[in-house]
């Protein structure tokens, strides 16, 4: 089980990590790139263009289908194992699984 528990834990702090670069990024953007309130709206005009917003929102993006995609790997992963309990990480081509070394 040891395998399983470092996929699992590796699994979590990837998670972790693109949701919280995805949480910065769009606090980032938010505060920066549009900021509130009546001049926050002037600025924004000039300011949403801006390379430093432009990539801002990339990351953001770009961290929103990483989340997606992680989640949707551990359901599907769940599911699997619902279905086929044999086909966790170390079984064998034979269909058993084999003993950690």
């Amino acid at each position: 089980m040891p395998v399983l528990e470092s996929i699992l834990v590796k699994g979590i702090v990837s998670a972790m990590i693109a949701y919280s670069a995805h949480y910065a990024a769009i606090k980032a953007y938010d505060n920066y790139c549009v900021p509130d309130g009546f001049w926050g709206y002037f600025t924004g005009m000039a300011a949403t263009g801006s390379p430093i917003c432009q990539a801002t929102l990339n990351v953001a993006t770009q961290t929103q289908n990483s989340f997606g995609a992680l989640i949707i790997m551990g359901i599907s992963r769940i599911f699997i194992d619902l279905v086929a309990p044999g086909s966790a990480v170390g079984a064998s081509a034979s269909g058993g699984t084999e003993t950690p070394k």
